[in-house]
């Protein structure tokens, strides 16, 4: 599996932005998928996890205003911002590992990235 995230780019504080990772390769469904963020200086951060089944967690800095979905028969998955804060500007990147997602270490492969600019 390969991976390639888009979607980020300049928004406003309050508006939505949806982030998508392509997978490319077969056995996508076999994946745990997730998203994760990094600040300028700081390591990468967890964000959210999906199943296969679509069951997803989160963590809590971004509870109720980030959701994770995805979809098995088009290969992808999603991360919907809504609320966007200048605080959520950072690098985000997509992850997927045949186990549970839950910090860097458990993350098997890596999209490239993709910048989330938030202006206040």
């Amino acid at each position: 599996v390969q991976l390639q995230a888009s979607g980020g780019g300049l928004v406003q504080a309050g508006g939505s932005l949806r982030l998508s990772c392509t997978a490319s390769g077969r056995a996508f469904s076999d994946y745990h998928m997730g998203w994760f963020r990094q600040f300028p200086g700081k390591e990468r951060e967890f964000v959210a996890h999906t199943r296969w089944s679509g069951s997803a967690n989160y963590a809590n800095s971004v509870k109720g205003r980030f959701t994770v979905s995805r979809d098995n028969d088009m290969n992808i998955v999603y991360l919907q911002i809504n609320n966007v804060k200048p605080e959520d500007t950072a690098v985000y990147y997509c992850a997927a590992s045949r186990f549970w997602i839950a910090t860097p270490v458990d993350v098997e492969l890596w999209g490239q990235g993709t910048l989330v600019t938030v202006s206040s």
